[in-house]
């Protein structure tokens, strides 16, 4: 198992009651028997407030606990990393967590990925990068395309969308060469991974030193990252995709004033992991209630939105955004 700590210093941990130390005998796919826990407990950092927690929490535990006939505790994280220190201790047995959590919960605890979250309709989103100048940063006119989750017509060139827009990336990164000495650039804090990291990692790439070659100018929030692209503040920006929805009431010229001509590799939405642990059958059985949750009742679809702002988990992992996404964090761990 790798070692390697992407996460300085220990997390502090929601208290939580340990596992029981035995429980039902399943028969696994082999034949042979499996003893499961009594109980297992899921870790997660929620969407709601913490005083609507316990009934948030309910519906989804108690749906797995029915249908698998053991006790299903829910607790809540302080933030993401501790998810990972809770599966770490035996704290909890199931994480349901950002991105950079899951990575490093598979190597610094065997974690098993079982889920990936979806939000509408997709399991990973490029960074974006973003121009008031497409003279400068595109090959050819720029060209509309509608942003299908909310039905907005944007801009974009350098071929890379038609007709009705889909964020795949990486397109059109060599129009980052573009970017000359002295340019200004929008980033967000070093630890987001649309507004910095992945930006500042393609920019890298390419040969630009993004600490001599540009003027950074620092913004917070994927909103005001467009926002300066819009007021002139900077010349190319960075921000999921597309920040630009975020921002039409106070810039309903949005699209054609700023234009996206860039797009980062993808970056992966957060998912679930498991305890290694965890007996094989029941992993086989959690996996498949969970990624069935969402489709089980209209109030579970409202539940899992509520509580984690998704619309569904899948179990096509796609194992190597999330690995990709763990080399990019080890650049900027420290």
């Amino acid at each position: 198992m790798r070692k390697s700590l992407l996460i300085s210093g220990v997390a502090a941990v929601a208290a939580v009651a340990l596992v029981g130390c035995s429980g039902q005998a399943e028969t696994d796919a082999s034949g042979e028997a499996s003893e499961w826990p009594e109980s297992i407990t899921i870790s997660l950092v929620p969407s709601v407030e913490g005083a609507d927690l316990a009934e948030a929490l309910d519906p989804l535990t108690s749906y797995l606990s029915d249908n698998l006939g053991i006790e299903i505790n829910g607790v809540v994280a302080s933030e993401y990393s501790a998810t990972v220190e809770a599966l770490g201790s035996d704290q909890a047995q199931v994480v349901i967590t950002d991105a950079g959590s899951l990575y490093n919960a598979i190597e610094r605890y065997d974690a098993e990925l079982i889920l990936r979250d979806v939000r509408f309709g997709a399991t990973s989103y490029a960074s974006v990068a973003y121009t008031n100048n497409p003279a400068k940063y595109c090959a050819e006119a720029p060209v509309m395309a509608t942003y299908a989750a909310s039905g907005i017509e944007l801009s974009y060139c350098n071929g890379i969308e038609q007709g009705t827009a889909a964020g795949a990336g990486p397109a059109g990164l060599e129009a980052l060469e573009l970017i000359d000495n002295g340019t200004e650039v929008a980033l967000q804090a070093a630890t987001s991974p649309a507004g910095y990291q992945y930006p500042v990692v393609a920019m890298r790439e390419l040969g630009i030193d993004t600490d001599a070659d540009i003027t950074q100018i620092p913004v917070e929030g994927n909103n005001n990252s467009v926002l300066a692209v819009y007021n002139g503040d900077a010349e190319v920006g960075f921000a999921y995709w597309d920040a630009r929805t975020t921002v039409t009431e106070e810039a309903p010229d949005i699209a054609e004033q700023v234009v996206a001509f860039a797009y980062t590799d993808l970056i992966p939405n957060g998912g679930v992991a498991v305890s290694s642990s965890l007996p094989d059958d029941l992993v086989t059985q959690l996996t498949a209630l969970m990624d069935a949750y969402a489709d089980s009742s209209e109030e579970a679809a409202t539940v899992m939105f509520d509580l984690v702002g998704l619309s569904d988990w899948t179990s096509e992992t796609e194992i190597g955004e999330i690995t990709r996404y763990g080399e990019i964090l080890a650049q900027f761990s420290n």
